[in-house]
């Protein structure tokens, strides 16, 4: 297979269509596309069935599976979908299509790339993901108003330090900032009223998809 072959095609977990779990488009009917691999290793990662295997595809052949949910919100996960180059293909054409692309990265990987059109969701990794030393900061430069930030809490001291964060930073004046506690371990009234206490303008939000289907594959 040549390089231009293999530029066309994907590495893909699954292909599914389900309520959005997370972000601010929360609620909407979508087409997930995980892709398979990560190079980061988390400690809270529900996903971890998308570290290996997944069957190549071709990108034609994944729009066409995506066409016949008749969707208008996508989203491309993982897994960390920007380890494969072709995702920044198969975004682009997404968005010529017409469809409300978004991306959910780890933020470990360069997103300078990724076409303006797509909304993008980069996690922050805190310390007690086991991955905060993998966040690559000069990213934090390319977000806009229409993208979002999103912080794991798993404890108080992740808050503090996600708090610390975007202080330092200034997020709150770029863009959209995301806390979700980490599901059933992190209290989630506890964090809520963490937030409530401090003032702090960030979004709270549970995770739609754990609470409607727990931890079944492909929801």
């Amino acid at each position: 297979m040549s390089s231009n072959e293999r530029a066309q095609q994907l590495r893909i977990s699954e292909i599914f269509y389900s309520l959005q779990g997370e972000s601010r488009s929360v609620g909407w009917p979508t087409v997930f596309i995980r892709l398979t691999g990560c190079p980061l290793r988390c400690n809270y990662c529900d996903t971890e069935y998308a570290f290996t295997g997944g069957e190549s595809i071709a990108i034609e052949s994944i729009l066409e599976q995506v066409a016949q949910f008749g969707a208008h919100h996508v989203c491309v996960t993982g897994g960390e979908p920007l380890a494969q180059k072709g995702c920044l293909k198969l975004l682009t054409e997404l968005c010529d299509l017409g469809y409300e692309t978004s991306l959910e990265t780890s933020g470990a990987l360069d997103i300078s790339t990724v076409d303006e059109r797509v909304v993008r969701v980069v996690d922050v990794k805190t310390p007690d993901s086991g991955e905060s030393s993998r966040n690559l900061l000069e990213n934090l430069q390319y977000l806009t108003a229409r993208d979002q930030l999103k912080f794991v809490i798993c404890s108080r001291e992740d808050y503090e330090w996600s708090r610390s964060i975007i202080a330092e930073h200034k997020l709150s004046e770029r863009c959209e900032i995301l806390f979700s506690p980490i599901h059933e371990a992190q209290d989630p009234t506890e964090l809520a009223e963490w937030i409530l206490e401090d003032r702090l303008h960030v979004r709270f939000q549970l995770q739609l998809h754990k609470l409607l289907w727990r931890e079944t594959q492909g929801r």
